[in-house]
């Protein structure tokens, strides 16, 4: 009996002690979590559009040439007696500077019997007008007498005049020829190549050598198309700027010249001809500007009115994403007026009210909700608070 009523206890204490076990557990028990809303909304960088105006820059590349180059050639005949040490290929001579000489001999005795023959005929003047001042005087003490032009001497007076002037046309020549003998540089010029030595015997019109102008140079550039319609309406004297890259590169300061006037048959571009001032530094301490040089040419065209510049991978195919003011996505229609570098020039098809995005979600869509970066970083500080 008291080993049932022993059994019974126990069953009793197990089953309390469960029930105490129970109730705690079910106390100590966490409430489940209550189910949170995900914002799936994708996340965009924008940007806030200016339209500004923008002045165009219009690049083009062609060669450095010459203004000009000279077929020096002798102007008399004779004897090379001497040539400048600079009077070789590559080398710079100044504007007036002696190249090399002819011997003078022939001329310096042509220059005085050209003299004597202009004093011979200068004396035989002075002897006409003396004869022909005798016949006036006797004219005038007969005036009823008619007196001819013969008596007066006139006709004497005219041809000793005219000799007069072929001696001092002769003399002129003999001097010019004289001068002749000493060629001299007509510019700044760069010797291209030599072909006299001293002791030669050079004819009337003989080649001595090839010089190129260093005062000046050109560089004609081609304009395309889509350029050509940027041009302002007068280029000449716009400033430029000529510029080569590379471990001897330059930069120098052009003007553009003009115009050729014509379009290209075979590219269908036009052609600006850019000048270069003193190309090979003579007269400054710029950097040399050398003929045959393949440079780039950049000068400013017309202004632009009221454009937005977006960089390219903004847009495609003529369509840019923006966000309205109701943060849902709009595709724009654009219109791309010019491409310069990385940027798409646009004139029409956005506002400056317009919020341009910058980080299209994967798939985006017309009328797709949105959550900007910068307001997502906003919202989220103040959840932390």
């Amino acid at each position: 009996m008291q080993s049932a009523w022993k059994k019974i206890l126990v069953a009793v204490a197990i089953i309390g002690a469960t029930g105490v076990a129970g109730f705690g557990i079910m106390a100590t028990a966490k409430k489940p979590d209550e189910t949170k809303q995900v914002d799936t909304r994708p996340i965009v960088e924008v940007e806030s559009l200016a339209a500004n105006d923008h002045q165009v820059l219009i690049t083009s590349f062609g060669e450095v040439r010459p203004l000009e180059s000279t077929m020096l050639a002798a102007q008399v005949t004779g004897e090379v007696v001497s040539w400048n040490p600079r009077f070789v290929a590559g080398g710079i001579v100044e504007r007036g500077e002696l190249l090399f000489t002819i011997e003078k001999d022939n001329y310096e005795a042509a220059l005085l019997q050209a003299q004597a023959e202009l004093a011979r005929a200068q004396a035989a003047l002075i002897e006409e007008q003396a004869q022909q001042q005798v016949a006036k005087d006797e004219a005038a003490r007969t005036p009823g007498v008619k007196r001819s032009p013969l008596f007066l001497r006139e006709p004497q007076v005219l041809s000793a005049k005219a000799a007069v002037k072929s001696a001092e046309a002769a003399l002129k020549r003999a001097q010019r020829d004289l001068d002749n003998c000493e060629v001299r540089a007509p510019y700044d010029a760069l010797i291209v190549s030599r072909e006299i030595g001293k002791g030669q015997f050079v004819s009337t019109g003989a080649r001595v050598g090839q010089l190129n102008n260093v005062e000046h140079a050109e560089v004609i550039v081609p304009i395309a198309g889509f350029d050509s319609a940027f041009l302002p309406r007068n280029v000449s004297g716009i400033s430029a700027t000529v510029t080569q890259e590379g471990l001897a590169g330059f930069t120098r300061q052009a003007t553009i010249d003009r115009d050729l006037g014509i379009v290209d048959s075979a590219t269908r571009m036009s052609n600006l001809v850019v000048r270069v001032d003193d190309p090979y530094g003579m007269r400054s301490t710029q950097p040399k500007v050398k003929f045959g040089s393949y440079v780039q040419v950049q000068f400013t065209g017309q202004t632009l009115k009221e454009i937005f510049r977006l960089p390219q991978e903004l847009v495609n195919n003529k369509t840019v994403w923006v966000v309205n003011k109701d943060n849902l996505l709009e595709p724009r229609q654009v219109q791309v007026v010019r491409e310069e570098n990385e940027f798409f020039l646009i004139s029409d098809g956005l506002t400056t009210s317009d919020r341009v995005v910058l980080t299209l979600p994967e798939y985006p869509q017309q009328g797709m909700e949105v959550r900007i970066a910068g307001q997502v970083a906003n919202d989220s500080s103040k959840d932390q608070l």
